[in-house]
């Protein structure tokens, strides 16, 4: 179902602008943003959608200004001299963040602005410290470019995945609280975030728009992991968030809401619904998407073709077409726009016109159309158990090697059938005669490949477990073992898998 919102923002796209299609870049009543990351490909990336009732006055690339271009710019930077050009270029380079400048129109009458800073934050990998370093120097990068447009005027939103759950209640499993409030992502949250009765009016400047509303609402989660099927028993983490400016909150907010029901990523959508409405702008800033040259059917400058190219090696062989028909088949494969009918849903299904005069802002999170959507294992994406901690991949139950055949029936397999059989031996049949029928045939297959061993049950529920290998280098790496078949949940969920654990054997052997 559409989500009918006046400013969707995506996170997390893996696209980079050579494969951005036309069918994604133009959506019919929208106009588009993008940030692609820089230095590598298929990896972050986020983009804004706004419907033309909220097209933007100015929109920019990154939070340092260091993308931004000559005109259409946001502004308003903030102190960046804690920052080195070479960290800020690191920081802007990944393709992270979208910044969009509105006018709206308060509740009260009042015309003003409105920035959204669309944000795909960093991940801390415990395998890598140096992220850990980068994802705290990108929040602080964040905060001053969003305290900057605040002390600008106008009011300031930021939404996407912030990849920090903030408080217990955020998280599945949160373990022992004074390890929990020892991470620096939530340490950083907790500083930065005005909670009311707890912090007075002057120490911080933003809100979390869903526990403004829902402060106490229990299970209220925006990523699964994939990998334990932790969806189907809602273990997971919020780590998805709509922030605003204490001001926009208390006095515009009309509602904001968790969307589970959304299916198609590991994350889900989140909702806030302001009482402001959109001011369009008469035209959209450079930034957007239509303005592309490969979109806006602009010509190349010559000089982009006065490059030296690196010559590849072509095949000897293969069909040779004319200069028409590789036009034609070109023309082809670019026109292929309609969606696959199987798999995720189509990504455009999500616009549509409204006729509500209210503004909504939408974080879809990730992407619902042909953009790949990976697990992305985040540390806050729900604790899992030692096993699943290991980096496991499921195969299925019916996972497995086939046993090995016999040198001698192998032999005799590979050998020419007779053909000078008698009618008499074919009427009797014999020792050595072929099986006469599919069913004799399919027995006899199965006699000499019986496929992989039945798995176990596990011992609390009595059901098949399914095999896993793990991943994680290591002793064990590449070593078998069988797990409960159930998703990931709390121990006391009926619906939860089961602590049964055994290493598969070596052989093909049934498990008892």
């Amino acid at each position: 179902a559409a989500l009918d919102a006046d400013v969707v923002c995506l996170q997390e796209t893996k696209i980079t602008r050579d494969l951005l299609a036309e069918p994604l870049a133009i959506v019919e009543g929208y106009s588009s943003y993008f940030s692609f990351c820089r230095t590598r490909s298929g990896y972050s990336g986020v983009a804004t959608f706004c419907k033309a009732s909220a097209t933007p006055e100015a929109a920019e690339e990154g939070l340092s200004g260091l993308f931004t271009k000559q005109g259409g710019a946001v502004g308003c930077y903030g102190d960046t001299g804690g920052f080195t050009p070479e960290e800020l270029q690191a920081l802007d380079s990944e393709g992270r963040a979208v910044v969009t400048q509105h006018r709206i129109c308060t509740s009260g009458g009042q015309e003003t602005t409105l920035a959204l800073i669309n944000v795909y934050c960093p991940r801390a990998d415990p395998d890598k410290p140096e992220r850990g370093d980068f994802k705290l120097r990108f929040y602080r990068l964040l905060q001053a470019r969003a305290e900057a447009l605040l002390r600008a005027g106008g009011h300031v939103v930021i939404l996407g995945d912030i990849n920090t759950a903030h408080k217990p209640i955020d998280h599945c499993d949160p373990g022992d609280q004074e390890s929990f409030w020892e991470n620096p992502g939530r340490r950083w949250l907790d500083s930065f975030l005005w909670e009311p009765g707890k912090d007075s009016q002057d120490e911080k400047f933003f809100v979390d728009t869903f526990r403004l509303l829902h402060p106490g609402q229990e299970d209220a989660y925006t990523c699964w992991c994939n990998l334990t099927g932790a969806r189907q028993t809602n273990y997971g983490t919020r780590i998805d968030y709509i922030l605003a400016d204490r001001a926009l909150a208390l006095s515009e907010l009309k509602d904001a809401r968790l969307m589970p029901e959304v299916l198609g990523s590991d994350h889900c959508p989140v909702q806030a619904q302001l009482r402001a409405s959109f001011v369009a702008a008469p035209v959209c800033p450079p930034l957007c998407t239509r303005f592309l040259p490969e979109f806006a059917g602009t010509q190349q400058k010559l000089s982009r073709f006065l490059v030296k190219v690196e010559q590849t090696s072509l095949p000897d062989k293969g069909p040779k077409w004319s200069g028409t028909e590789l036009s034609q088949r070109w023309g082809a494969k670019k026109g292929r726009t309609n969606p696959s009918k199987k798999g995720q849903g189509d990504l455009r299904s999500f616009f549509r016109t409204s006729g509500d005069s209210t503004a909504r802002i939408t974080d879809l999170g990730r992407p619902r159309s042909g953009l790949s959507a990976v697990q992305k294992g985040a540390e806050d994406s729900g604790k899992v158990s030692p096993i699943d901690a290991a980096d496991l991949t499921g195969e299925g139950i019916a996972a497995g090697k086939a046993v090995g055949v016999p040198k001698e029936i192998a032999a005799s397999l590979r050998k020419e059938p007779a053909v000078d059989v008698t009618a008499e031996e074919t009427m009797n049949g014999g020792d050595n005669s072929a099986p006469s029928g599919p069913d004799q045939s399919a027995a006899l297959w199965k006699s000499l490949l019986p496929g992989p061993a039945r798995p176990p049950l596990c011992k609390a529920h009595g059901e098949p477990c399914v095999l896993r290998t793990v991943k994680k280098q290591g002793p064990n790496c590449g070593r078998r073992f069988y797990v409960c078949a159930r998703p990931l949940g709390k121990p006391s969920d009926p619906r939860a898998r089961c602590d049964f654990f055994l290493w598969a054997p070596r052989g093909n052997r049934d498990i008892n």
